[in-house]
């Protein structure tokens, strides 16, 4: 709880750390809008493909013409790596194979990585991670992102001596939306299409929100970095309100909707007809916890938690995140305390490609939340062959694949693709 002090330490001493964006998206814009406030902290460098949207996207956020004047604008993501006056590299371009090169790009040069592309972590994260380790720095979760948030709570869950029964985020979730494409997403979010364009929204990335393959993403993300189970029949999606996340989120043993503990899950926010959930997570994350001994659950109540009917279940949660806002966190973690805020583990989950419709030998997949796969959580025991849903852009399907069907690697050519081959190897298939 000194991180603050930490850094305007640093700002005093003349060493305040200098951190690198490679991106400068929505996420990265959020980020930058902070920095002018935050002592001890200088963003020195920003790589993005067009660098003049990234200037203007500096003055959007109201930075300063002598702040912008003063900042290092490249196009290449490993150039930025590379540069003496970079500590921290965050990577935010939300392309996986992009990310995986940028972060051992930086890690070569060491220098800390700051993770915000997800997709890539769930991809190779824990051979990135132990790359990181031999290389000496650190390489973590982005803090604002619900994967980091979550990891959070549950570390405070263990450490405060508790069991973790469930763990993960809300969403706006139809069983409907895995057929969503970037043609008809605007009307789920109450836009229309000029609307959204004139603010610049992403139709497909916003759709990869709606699909339920940015949800699977980040829960197996939690899973990954906690120790989590992945569902075997991947993510449910039960509604439920903030009141109700331990009477729903436990083992079904004990009466919820959870095949057992130790589960990450999704929760949405409308019932199945559409009526909204009361007291949603829409924008949340949450923890549930399980007592270790009867006092402690006694203490529940004389605290006020709601809990179970057995009383023994009780859950924390964030109504809110704000994902580049909050990013800081984990670039002073990196550099001040050599700490990652949350950092993938082990290999428990990969994100499956599924198709929306059924698919032709011939046609290219078009990857997260596009017009041809959605990406489904499933457990590695029972992943087999599936193709994870980072390798999903730009190949070519060699044979058809019908509607609600597991694209396999068998059903691609990817042989010869450098990353495809880290990824079999890091599961061992």
């Amino acid at each position: 709880m000194n991180l603050a002090k930490l850094a305007a330490e640093a700002k005093d001493r003349g060493t305040p750390v200098r951190a690198g964006l490679i991106g400068a998206g929505k996420f990265g814009s959020m980020f930058l809008s902070q920095v002018p406030t935050i002592a001890g902290l200088e963003v020195t460098a920003i790589a993005d493909l067009d660098t003049d949207r990234a200037r203007t996207a500096c003055a959007a956020v109201g930075w300063d013409t002598s702040r912008i004047d003063g900042t290092a604008f490249v196009e290449d993501g490993a150039e930025l790596a590379a540069r003496d006056d970079v500590d921290v590299v965050i990577e935010a371009t939300g392309h996986p194979r992009a990310g995986i090169a940028h972060a051992r790009a930086a890690m070569a040069a060491g220098k800390h990585v700051v993770m915000v592309n997800v997709e890539a972590d769930v991809l190779v994260g824990p051979m990135l991670a132990k790359e990181a380790k031999a290389a000496g720095v650190v390489y973590s979760m982005a803090y604002g992102d619900q994967p980091a948030l979550v990891a959070e709570m549950v570390d405070w869950a263990r450490a405060t001596g508790f069991t973790v029964a469930a763990a993960g985020k809300g969403t706006k979730y139809l069983p409907a939306y895995h057929q969503v494409t970037p043609d008809d997403v605007w009307a789920h979010y109450g836009l229309t299409p000029e609307e959204a364009k004139a603010a610049g929204m992403n139709p497909q990335m916003f759709n990869s929100f709606l699909d339920g393959t940015k949800s699977a993403i980040e829960m197996v993300a939690i899973a990954n970095a906690c120790g989590l189970n992945v569902p075997s029949q991947g993510l449910a999606f039960p509604p439920c309100g903030v009141d109700d996340l331990a009477h729903v989120l436990r083992p079904k043993a004990v009466g919820g909707q959870l095949e057992g503990t130790g589960m990450v899950e999704t929760v949405s926010s409308i019932e199945r007809d559409g009526r909204p959930v009361f007291r949603d997570l829409r924008w949340g994350v949450y923890v549930v916890l399980e007592a270790p001994n009867d006092y402690a659950a006694a203490c529940f109540r004389q605290y006020g938690m709601p809990t179970d009917s057995t009383g023994r279940y009780a859950s924390m949660y964030k109504p809110f995140h704000l994902i580049g806002l909050e990013l800081s966190i984990s670039v002073l973690s990196a550099a001040l305390r050599h700490e990652p805020t949350g950092q993938t583990q082990e290999v428990r989950g990969t994100v499956a490609s599924v198709a929306k419709r059924d698919l032709k030998a011939g046609e290219v997949l078009d990857g997260e939340g596009g017009y041809t796969v959605y990406g489904k959580a499933l457990p590695l025991s029972r992943a087999g062959a599936a193709l994870p849903i980072g390798l999903a852009q730009g190949v070519t399907l060699t044979r058809a694949v019908p509607m609600g069907a597991v694209v396999d690697f068998a059903d691609v050519s990817l042989e010869t693709d450098p990353v495809a081959r880290m990824y079999r190897d890091m599961i061992g298939h």
